[in-house]
């Protein structure tokens, strides 16, 4: 008996660390069915390439770099992508074909980056370049962001605190106001039946607004929809500046990062155009490379398209006449940047008035409408 009394606590703990090991098992096959699929943060590829780069630089082998790597990398999923690659190098694959296994982790660019750095030799060289190129498109992306946080949130609040207002307060004066028996005021009567339709609609219209956003979404995902989505986008003011910059920053960066690293222009321009995430980006770079094909230039495909200012048009003739199109395009992204950066605070500080002032008319005009009956006190009571 106190054998059996004494195995039980042994049998019980072989059965949790059982349990336990079927829950890492099952894990672990969960995360490896999501590496091809895996879509890994430009922040995160960013950090990885640059660690890449300085331990190559530093004369450790690519399999050992990408073994030292892998330990210290937090994404499981991410994890088991370095994994799987560096088993493939070591077999003898070349890394930048082991990359493109994994086409949703390793853009076209990181890619076609890699397999110059192999080809030139100088693989750690072309790691720190694209290491430097992800890090300014992460920081253009973040202030573009940081700029249009603030206002969507405030502007979500404010309709939050509207509906609350409308649905739940409202009611309650409205009540009050019937035991009035006088006729209200209009803006209190319309506001009244507001309350009224929101409170019986309103699973309806949440409904509704998200069909509408699903379709919007369908929509922009289509050829069609894309190019109807840009120009809308352009035309708007000051946000279509913005994008617009935002665009030509990334179009001159990543032409000029390529073509630094000794990427052929037509593979150049077929990075280009799929880095834009922009119609009329992706249109030009299909013109540019017919006109190339033809023995024409960048600069006089550029020159034919309101898309592009003068500015760079300019930049990037000068380029050519000297042999340095990608020193003056990373120039003009440069300055692309720095606009972006100006015109990001411009419209954070632009922005806050407006709010202010949208949200004191909103929360004001509710208030006052509200109030009118008590103001009008001896009119509404008795008729």
């Amino acid at each position: 008996m106190a054998t059996l009394n004494h195995l039980a606590p042994q049998t019980a703990t072989k059965k949790k660390r059982s349990f336990s090991d079927n829950q890492r098992l099952a894990k672990q096959k969960s995360y490896e069915k999501q590496a091809k699929r895996k879509k890994v943060k430009l922040e995160d590829l960013a950090i990885f390439t640059q660690q890449l780069a300085a331990m190559l630089e530093a004369g450790l082998p690519l399999v050992g770099a990408l073994e030292a790597l892998e330990e210290q990398l937090e994404d499981p999923v991410f994890q088991i992508i370095v994994r799987n690659v560096r088993n493939e190098v070591s077999a003898g694959r070349p890394f930048s074909e082991c990359c493109a296994d994994y086409p949703r982790a390793f853009p076209n660019l990181f890619i076609s980056m890699t397999a110059a750095g192999e080809a030139s030799g100088g693989l750690a060289e072309i790691l720190d370049k694209t290491a430097s190129y992800f890090e300014e498109t992460v920081k253009l992306v973040k202030q573009v962001k940081g700029a249009m946080v603030y206002p969507i949130v405030v502007i979500g609040m404010a309709i939050a605190l509207v509906n609350v207002l409308l649905i739940f307060v409202i009611p309650v004066f409205a009540e009050m106001f019937d035991s009035f028996g006088g006729e209200l005021p209009k803006p209190t009567q319309l506001l009244i039946s507001l309350s009224d339709f929101l409170k019986s609609y309103i699973l309806l219209l949440l409904a509704g607004a998200y069909g509408i956003f699903w379709l919007i979404q369908k929509f922009i995902a289509t050829p069609k929809g894309r190019v109807v989505k840009d120009s809308l986008i352009l035309k708007l003011p000051v946000v279509g500046d913005l994008a617009r910059k935002v665009n030509l920053s990334r179009f001159c960066r990543t032409y000029a990062i390529l073509m630094r690293s000794g990427v052929p222009i037509l593979r150049t321009l077929e990075i280009v155009a799929s880095a834009s995430g922009n119609t009329y980006v992706e249109k030009a770079c299909k013109e540019i490379s017919k006109h190339i094909n033809q023995g024409g230039q960048v600069s006089d495909v550029l020159a034919n398209d309101p898309y592009f200012p003068p500015m760079l048009k300019h930049m990037a003739r000068a380029g050519e006449k000297t042999g340095n199109v990608d020193g003056m395009l990373i120039k003009v992204a440069d300055f692309y940047d720095s606009e972006v950066d100006n015109l990001v605070k411009a419209l954070t500080s632009l922005m806050e008035p407006i709010l202010i002032l949208f949200l004191g008319v909103v929360i004001g005009s509710i208030v006052m409408a509200m109030f009118m009956p008590i103001f009008q006190l001896s009119s509404v009571v008795g008729g």
